[in-house]
């Protein structure tokens, strides 16, 4: 393993360089430079060099004093600093002092001799070279993997002072199953001993997916594209057929601000209720509900279950059985306390704002934290404000008291302000923006909910924003295993426009002919009638046939990862779905779990990609044909 000692510097100005979360065998090493003093001010990436000739790996010839990193580099400092070429802030970029370029061997522009283009790639051969002999990943392996970190609008991490993290199905992820499932018992525990049937029922997580929408008056879960209108639909636990969602959704369209009759499942914690809901449909169908229990009718219905669930939650037996046995509930990530550590050594504030409390808090964090974390760390020294109860949304949009825990116990007293390492409970973000006197998009938010961490944190404050979404790994790994369907079913669907265009053109002259008009060209004017619909006729029946192998093959599109829904980030073959829409809107960046982080480093630029409009492809294949 690489030690935490500098031995070496090796740095770009404006560049990221990954780091390695991978071990590497044991090598003898030498030093260009001279190990600097620790520094609180300043934070350079450095790594060792192993033995070799100064001309491979140390292209100069300098006294090792005058190389110490504190000198030879200076971090922009948000008081100097300055917006790049896409608009964002050179807040935390690394330089190299002027006076340190001949020292370097850099006389002027003598070493960048040539057209930059070519400069740029023989150092970036030279950069990967080095890498690949430090045994560390090339950055781009970690980006075209299912643990990359996916970017919606441009990010540097670098202009980052705060990184504010949830800590449930975020920097603490449950076993699904495990968890929901137990939610799930209590809660139909709470409904048996309420009067409703249901014995026979079990716990399917696979019913629904993040991202669907319950239809409280028609008692349907379905799953809308990005402009709401809705692709597929169950009602209760049966799957409804395409023409069923189209007469009955033909002319409406999902609109979540209507919260009396959608209800958005945006986080895992959403499986349980969900479940349970669309199972007590099938028994309210069937007329086994007595009628003394509730109104009987869906709505009626699904506030019975979330009732039913809220109760199972405050009746404190779920987290008493979680917090006696976290290892049963807890997939524990080894990787995900060093990614924290990286950044907080990288000189960013670390905060934790988590609507659980603080006993829960306290024993979810040790679990998953202590063990891994070196030098006797607890997951307390990574933070610099914890805050508990937060009352999120609530917490980013309007101001509660702020109460400093005190005990172990968790005793507290009122307070204003919060300090650096301080636990507290309640408050509003615009005190933490007050206490770090920081604001807006100087800090990063990182939860699993769209609406109680994501948008809220980004419409209110401004605040930059990351969503976790587990699902992403499973999904992107389903994408490839369905590649081949997908290109098979692109070419049939590409096939029958093709005929399509083709058939529409002779239906067109066939309507003039009929209506005594001349066709398009008099060829076809005077076509033979006999000759005209028997194109027509063959045409029509070869795209009959590609439906029917395209139709079920439409339907089976994305069972890899889910066999009634789908993708989660997609509706229909091309289409986004909502979910994938609300996250483009109000996510910077997304990915499957914070450790990814580490795949990275805490100065990582994140670009968006070109955004693809209906007419560029068009516009391509014209440039295309003028050459």
């Amino acid at each position: 393993m690489f030690s935490a000692e500098v031995f070496g510097v090796f740095a770009v100005h404006g560049a990221d360089v990954s780091p390695a979360p991978a071990t590497a065998t044991n090598t003898n090493y030498t030093s260009c430079f001279k190990k600097p003093p620790p520094s609180s001010h300043s934070v350079v990436n450095t790594v060792r060099f192993p033995k070799a000739s100064s001309a491979t790996l140390c292209r100069c010839s300098v006294d090792s004093k005058s190389a110490v990193g504190g000198e030879v580099f200076s971090v922009t400092p948000s008081g100097k600093s300055d917006v790049d070429y896409l608009g964002e802030s050179t807040k935390g970029d690394l330089n190299v002092k002027l006076e340190h370029l001949e020292a370097f061997g850099i006389d002027g522009n003598g070493a960048l001799e040539g057209p930059i283009e070519e400069v740029a790639r023989a150092e970036t051969i030279e950069a990967e070279d080095l890498l690949k002999d430090l045994g560390i990943p090339s950055p781009s392996s970690a980006r075209n993997s299912p643990r990359g970190i996916f970017c919606s609008r441009t990010l540097n991490l670098r202009s980052i002072s705060a990184i504010g993290y949830d800590m449930d199905y975020t920097l603490v992820h449950y076993n699904v199953m495990a968890w929901e499932g137990r939610a799930y018992d209590y809660c139909m525990e709470n409904l048996r001993n309420m009067g409703y049937p249901v014995d026979g029922l079990a716990f399917d997580p696979d019913l629904v997916i993040r991202g669907l929408v319950i239809d409280k008056e028609k008692g349907n879960l379905v799953k809308a594209d990005r402009f709401g209108y809705i692709k597929r639909a169950m009602h209760g636990t049966r799957m409804l057929s395409t023409r069923a969602v189209s007469e009955m959704y033909g002319r409406e369209l999902v609109d979540l601000r209507k919260e009396s009759r959608w209800e958005f499942l945006n986080t895992l914690f959403s499986v349980s209720e969900a479940v349970a809901y669309m199972q007590m449909v099938d028994r309210l169908d069937e007329g086994t509900i007595p009628a003394d229990l509730c109104p009987l009718d869906y709505k009626g219905l699904y506030k019975a279950v979330g009732k039913a669930l809220f109760w199972a939650h405050v009746e404190g037996r779920l987290k008493s059985e979680i917090m006696s046995k976290p290892e049963q509930f807890v997939e524990p990530d080894p990787e995900l306390p060093l990614a924290l550590l990286d950044q907080k050594e990288a000189g960013k504030k670390l905060l934790l704002i988590t609507n659980s409390d603080y006993l829960y808090t306290d024993k979810m964090m040790r679990h998953s934290f202590n063990r891994f974390l070196p030098n006797d760390m607890g997951w307390r020294d990574l933070f610099d404000i914890v805050i508990v109860s937060a009352r999120k949304p609530e917490f980013f949009q309007t101001s509660h008291p702020m109460y400093e825990v005190v005990t172990g116990e968790g005793l507290m007293k009122p307070c204003f302000k919060a300090q650096t390492g301080g636990l507290y409970s309640g408050g509003s973000a615009q005190m933490v923006e007050n206490s770090l006197n920081i604001h807006g998009d100087e800090i990063l938010y990182v939860g699993d909910h769209i609406y109680t961490d994501v948008s809220q944190s980004k419409v209110h404050l401004r605040w930059r924003t990351a969503l976790i979404c587990r699902e992403l790994e499973d999904e992107y790994n389903a994408l490839i295993g369905s590649r081949i369907h997908r290109e098979s079913l692109v070419e049939l669907i590409n096939q029958k426009e093709v005929l399509g265009d083709l058939f529409n053109q002779l239906r067109l002259a066939l309507q003039r002919r009929s209506h005594d008009r001349p066709a398009q060209t008099l060829a076809a004017t005077n076509m033979n009638d006999e000759d005209l619909t028997e194109s027509m006729q063959k045409l029509l029946i070869v795209m009959q046939r590609l439906d029917e192998k395209i139709a079920p093959m439409l339907e089976a599109d994305g069972e890899l990862f889910n066999s009634r829904w789908g993708f989660i980030s997609r509706a229909g073959l091309w289409d986004k779905s909502h979910l994938m829409r609300q996250i483009e809107k109000y996510a910077d960046i997304y990915t499957s779990r914070v450790s990814n982080f580490l795949y990275y480093t805490p100065f990582m630029y994140f670009r968006s990609q070109e955004q693809n409009l209906a007419h560029d492809s068009y516009s391509h294949l014209c440039s295309q044909t003028q050459y």
